[in-house]
């Protein structure tokens, strides 16, 4: 079995943290999406990221938050959204870019969120079935369509995407001097043609999310899977526990990565 040792080296090369492994290109960054299944868009974990792996000086060194991304190849992130690919901020609210198969894992914990947040407070329930009754949603449409103050839109949508029950996609609006950013919203049963189910064992499905973490991570402390994901009230330590039981994990000095 690997060591540790070798487990690290391996995930260096796997997750492109090397510079003679930069991202070139955004084909290339795409083929990086499809290989590690999620990415991240800034190193916060042992995820994969995409602008870790492009290995490019800082958009203005020192500054801190948007001025720390790469200086050219920052857009790479919503290029791939371009191509097809969902953004998600169920990474605790912060975004991550995943492919159609670990959005297939996501399908049943998210319409179950819907259903949760529904049930959960009447805001959250007439946002969604306004966009199950209107479709996807420009942030101008909503606030005029169901009489919200920004602060009030902005304090009922963010909860619902941090939990994968809506997503955002951001929006070029046109005006007399350029352009401004704006986001559409939709729920996630709008962006994704799931199975529709929502009697899917939670359990069962959120330890599958974590396999696909862990096989884009290569190796991660085991400590740290329960903040890769937003839904802390679905987490309990049999998760990793069964995992590690049917031979799916292993754990390597308070590690865990894949079996091979």
């Amino acid at each position: 079995m690997e060591s540790l040792e070798v487990l690290r080296e391996r995930r260096a090369h796997e997750c492109r943290l090397t510079a003679d492994r930069a991202l070139q290109s955004i084909d290339e960054a795409e083929a990086f999406l499809r290989d590690r299944g999620l990415l991240t868009r800034t190193a916060d974990s042992s995820l994969p990221s995409l602008y870790e792996a492009c290995h490019e000086e800082e958009y203005k060194p020192g500054s801190g938050g948007f001025g720390a991304w790469p200086r050219t190849k920052w857009p790479w992130f919503g290029h791939l959204a371009e191509r097809g690919y969902l953004v998600v901020a169920v990474h605790r609210g912060k975004n991550v870019l995943v492919t159609n198969e670990v959005a297939a894992l996501l399908d049943p914990i998210c319409r179950a969120e819907i259903e949760r947040t529904r049930a959960a407070a009447p805001d959250w329930d007439r946002l969604l079935d306004h966009l199950a009754s209107a479709g996807p949603s420009s942030l101008e449409d909503l606030r005029v369509e169901l009489d919200l103050k920004p602060k009030e839109l902005k304090d009922a949508r963010s909860p619902l995407e941090r939990c994968g029950a809506i997503v955002s996609r951001s929006l070029a609006v046109t005006g007399g001097e350029g352009h401004t950013h704006s986001s559409v919203l939709a729920r996630w049963d709008h962006v994704f043609s799931g199975s529709g189910d929502v009697g899917v064992d939670l359990h069962q499905a959120f330890q599958e999310l974590l396999v696909a973490g862990v096989r884009a991570a290569v190796v991660a402390p085991e400590a740290e899977l329960k903040r890769w994901f937003s839904w802390q009230w679905y987490w309990d330590d049999s998760l990793v526990d069964d995992l590690v039981r049917e031979g799916r994990l292993r754990r390597v000095d308070g590690h865990v990565t894949m079996v091979a």
